[in-house]
């Protein structure tokens, strides 16, 4: 049975410009990329159907193993069907491994070599998530893409601690590989590193040698500079094999997308978008607003004149301030549903740019319009 199968169809011949595209194809469906992952951390698009989902163009969603062992259970879903069914969806999941969110979100009691011991941020209870555990959580979701558990450094952190959260990253990497048995689920792997140059190197090539389908960046926009981060794309995507698809984990903002797909990334979630449709910030072709703000009290224009989404075909600004400053819940699903279009549309303009070989002809049109 197949896992995934990723081929590449353009690679744009501009000078400074690593963009490229392609297919990818899973148990669930085809996927074109560059694409945009939306984060569905408790098995949901908070406020849309699925079906609204699939209407906006989208054909792989992220769901979080961590959130979904705490609550209501990974052995629930798998007796569910496994976690398409038990949602809804019959398209592409991608699942992190629950390793940012055990070490972000979680009281961490102790971190040896074979994982970590928590508390759950829901009732206190005590967990254990090792490499093991998380290649069994992963398999009973069943998702077409799983994520080896990995170790990530926060921003700042000394040389010391990240070397050791790197090896013991590709510690558990191993381990991740000799657990996982699921043959139409593919496993990635996760580079790590911080902010130190060669150490992102050695990581990319030691996992480059375990010979995974895919290869993940992960410890990035965690706080740093938008150009250190860059940096550290730039200074490891050479390590990494070609022919394989490459992810930026936790990346949403669209110029960092735009400079992720031109440093030869394909893949990219966040919940960034969702999470600010939620809350009135809403991206337009000129940038983002903050639509409760007073200046859009008795503005009956569109949201954004250049955009086909539901929310911008059929309501004024006025109107959409009116739903969020009277906390209706139309308010923010209508943003997320702009939001996501936005999103889903950028990806797609990035897609055709490259196969018309004018990446950096869109990507300086974006940034003349996005940050006028």
């Amino acid at each position: 049975m197949m896992s995934i199968k990723y081929t590449i169809l353009k690679k744009t011949q501009e000078k400074d410009s690593k963009a490229r595209c392609g297919i990818l194809e899973t148990k669930h469906g085809v996927i074109e990329t560059p694409v945009f992952m939306p984060v569905g951390t408790q098995a949901t698009i908070k406020g849309l159907l699925p079906q609204s989902i699939k209407e906006l163009g989208f054909s792989i969603l992220l769901c979080n193993a961590y959130h979904l062992f705490l609550r209501p259970g990974h052995n629930l879903i798998k007796e569910a069907g496994g976690l398409h069914n038990f949602m809804g969806w019959d398209k592409a999941i991608l699942t992190d491994s629950g390793g940012f969110q055990v070490f972000s979100l979680g009281k961490i009691n102790k971190v040896t070599d074979e994982g970590v011991t928590f508390q759950s941020y829901i009732d206190g209870s005590k967990h254990f998530i090792g490499p093991k555990e998380s290649m069994d959580i992963q398999m009973a979701l069943g998702s077409d893409i799983a994520m080896v558990f990995d170790q990530c450094s926060p921003y700042p952190s000394t040389r010391l601690e990240t070397e050791k959260a790197a090896k013991r990253t590709h510690k558990w990497a191993k381990e991740c590989q000799k657990y996982h048995n699921l043959d139409c689920q593919a496993l990635f792997g996760i580079v790590q590193g911080g902010f130190f140059a060669d150490l992102r190197q050695e990581s990319a090539k030691y996992l480059t040698d375990l010979e995974f389908p895919g290869y993940a960046m992960g410890g990035l926009s965690v706080g740093e500079p938008k150009q250190l981060m860059y940096d550290m794309i730039d200074e490891t995507i050479t390590c990494l094999p070609d022919e394989k698809p490459r992810y930026l984990m936790g990346v949403g903002a669209p110029q960092s997308i735009i400079e992720g797909v031109a440093r030869g990334i394909d893949m990219f979630d966040c919940v960034l978008p969702t999470r600010n449709g939620r809350n009135g910030c809403l991206f337009t072709s000129t940038g983002k607003i903050s639509i409760t703000n007073a200046r859009y009290r008795d503005d009956l224009s569109p949201l954004d004149n250049d955009c086909g989404c539901y929310a911008c075909q059929n309501f004024s600004r006025a109107y959409l301030r009116h739903l969020y400053m009277a906390n209706e819940m139309l308010g923010p699903i209508l943003g997320t549903i702009h939001n996501l279009y936005f999103m889903n549309k950028l990806v797609k303009d990035i897609k055709i740019a490259i196969e018309k070989n004018n990446f950096n002809i869109f990507k300086k049109r974006f940034y003349e319009s996005y940050f006028s």
